[in-house]
This record gives C-alpha cells, sequence and structure tokens, in this order.
C-alpha cells in the first residue's frame, strides 16, 4: 500500500508540478503527517524532492527528474476506458484522439494488463446520448456484472408487462444509457437487452458460456435502438426550429425521429424538420419544453394543442401576477 502510494506521489508531482502537503494528503486520503513521512522516504530513495517555504509554497519535483514507471494495474486502466464517454468526445471532435491515446496505452502496458483492458471494451458500453436522467434501484447490478466478467450463466425473474418471467441467459455485455443500467443477453439463439432495475431476482450460475466470437456489444446496441425506434408508433409532424443547436438537441431525444430538414426561410436562420413522434401528447410535451426556440407547422391539431396550452400557461401567469399585486 505505502510503495503505491509513494508512487502516486510522485506521478502527482510530476504531471502537476508543485503540490502542497494539504492537497496531496486529499487527493491520496492520508493525513499530512502521513505524507510528509512519505517525502522523507523519497528523499532517503534518491528522488529529488524538496519543500519550498513561504505563502505560496509546497512539495516541488525537480525538473529534470522524470519517472520511468510504466506499469499499470489492470483496474487503473479499465477505469479509464469506462469512464470516457465517446458521445462528449464526439461533441468536442476528439474522438480519434482519445481512441489513438487508448491504443497507445494498451500498447504500453503489459500483455495481461492490455488483455484484460480490451476484453473490457466487449463487455461494457457507455451510451452518454440523450434520454432523461432516472434514478433507479439496481441491487442486482454487481451479481450481473460478476456474471458477464466471469462469462457464466445467469438465471433471472424480470418484469414483463404485469407479470414475472424466468429465463437463464448467457449474459454478454453490460450497457450503461445514463445511470440506467442493461444487460444483454442471449438465450436459444435469440439476443434481448433486460433492464436491471426490473430484475426481481438474479442467480449466477456455476456453467460458463464462450462468447460468440466477433460479437460487438456497440454495435448491437446502436442496431437494436434502431429496431426500438422503428417499433414506436409513429405520429409525424413538421415542425420549425430557430438555430441548428437545437436541432442536435431534438436529435438526441429518445422517442424521436428527424427524417428530413432545410431552411425554413422565415424568420432568417430557423430551419424545418420532418420529425416521427411517438404520439401527439408525447409530440406536444417535447415541443413545449423548448419554449420559443420550436414551433409547430403542421399537423394543424398538433399545432393548436400547443397553442392552447400555451395560452393557458399564459393565463396561469397572468391570474397569478394580478392577486400578487392586489395583495
Amino acid at each position: 500500500m505505502r510503495a503505491g502510494r509513494l508512487i502516486a506521489i510522485v506521478l502527482l508531482m510530476q504531471n502537476n508540478g508543485k503540490l502542497t502537503s494539504k492537497a496531496l494528503a486529499e487527493r491520496l486520503e492520508v493525513s499530512e503527517r502521513t505524507i510528509i513521512r512519505d517525502m522523507e522516504s523519497l528523499c532517503e530513495a534518491g528522488v529529488p524532492v524538496y519543500a519550498e517555504r513561504g505563502l505560496h509554497g509546497g512539495w516541488v519535483l525537480d525538473g529534470g527528474y522524470r519517472t520511468q514507471l510504466t506499469g499499470m494495474h489492470p483496474d487503473e486502466l479499465i477505469s479509464v476506458l469506462v469512464a470516457s464517454s465517446t458521445s462528449l468526445l464526439g461533441d468536442l471532435g476528439i474522438s480519434q484522439q482519445y481512441e489513438a491515446a487508448v491504443q497507445k496505452l494498451l500498447a504500453a502496458a503489459p500483455d495481461a494488463v492490455s488483455r484484460g483492458a480490451a476484453l473490457v471494451r466487449q463487455k461494457i458500453h457507455i451510451d452518454g446520448a440523450g434520454w432523461h436522467q432516472l434514478e433507479e434501484s439496481q441491487p442486482f447490478l454487481p451479481l450481473v456484472q460478476e456474471a458477464v466478467w466471469e462469462e457464466r450463466l445467469l438465471h433471472i425473474r424480470y418484469q414483463r408487462g404485469e407479470g414475472v418471467t424466468e429465463r437463464t441467459i448467457r449474459p454478454l455485455g453490460l450497457v450503461a444509457k445514463r445511470n440506467i443500467w442493461y444487460v444483454v443477453g442471449e438465450a436459444a439463439g435469440e439476443r434481448k437487452t433486460y433492464r436491471i432495475s426490473k430484475l426481481h431476482g438474479a442467480e449466477m450460475l456455476e456453467e460458463r458460456f464462450e462468447r460468440p466470437e466477433g460479437f460487438d456489444l456497440a454495435g448491437y446496441w446502436e442496431q437494436s435502438i434502431g429496431a426500438f425506434k422503428q417499433s414506436l408508433p409513429k405520429y409525424p409532424a413538421v415542425i420549425a426550429l430557430s438555430d441548428p443547436s437545437v436541432l442536435a438537441r431534438l436529435a438526441k431525444e429518445r422517442y424521436v425521429t428527424i427524417t428530413e430538414t432545410s431552411l425554413a426561410g422565415e424568420p432568417a436562420g430557423w430551419l424545418s424538420a420532418h420529425v416521427q413522434f411517438q404520439g401527439e401528447q408525447s409530440a406536444e410535451e417535447i415541443i413545449l419544453s423548448y419554449g420559443s426556440r420550436m414551433r409547430v407547422i403542421w399537423p394543424d391539431e398538433l399545432r393548436e394543442r400547443v397553442t392552447k396550452e400555451l395560452h393557458a400557461a399564459l393565463d396561469a401567469y397572468t391570474v397569478h401576477e394580478t392577486l400578487r399585486i392586489t395583495d
């Protein structure tokens, strides 16, 4: 434990420059006295660290010193792979750079670490786009994760409609959509996605299974999301959007499919989009959530519903304001 902490101190100072005892203690979750003892040990070992006194003082690693440590624990590399949101990296335009960095890390890591970390990318997929944030109880997630990791059969009891169904699956991978977790399972040659919060029970069996050769978890997830959207009831509409950023946000809505876009003409800069919502009520709620940045062009009944709701909201504010002034 202490040897690992000493290495961590050297890496922190090498990457961040001057650090106080307090800052190091907070990062490593130890006392400042422990940090001081660690610094004495580093000095005795020949690592050129020294203390700068004064108001802006702290511990400094000699600028010419660079550690040649290249070892990386499997859990450390796994945390890097899992923590990064591919959608956010894409928004920043650096997804290719991230992939290049990952490949360099894998190449530099020992073979055992590299193989284990590469396997993680086959078994966990993080989808950070779009759907609303929900808080869910997921007591069976650790057990499901272990079954995925160990490649062992999993017997589950899960909510299906009004009843509870039992099934034994081969858990191929975990998918996180924001903070909602799913397990992709295979049974009788059929692959399905199960929402872990809907599990009523789970038991990991002793029997192991072999992962299907060439199975791509991320590819399967994207394909299943597309199929899910296609199976939803469709309510077509034409809407106008104030700018491209609104279009980008709308494209991430769970129950919305954009089929065509073009310039709306007036007012200048607005876009028009042919959209398929899940239903009339869903369309109304989504459109109202965008306020003045979105308006309905067609159909007339949807435009009338949205207009009626906006007038009702305005009346409610007007009445409240009148009562407040009277009081």
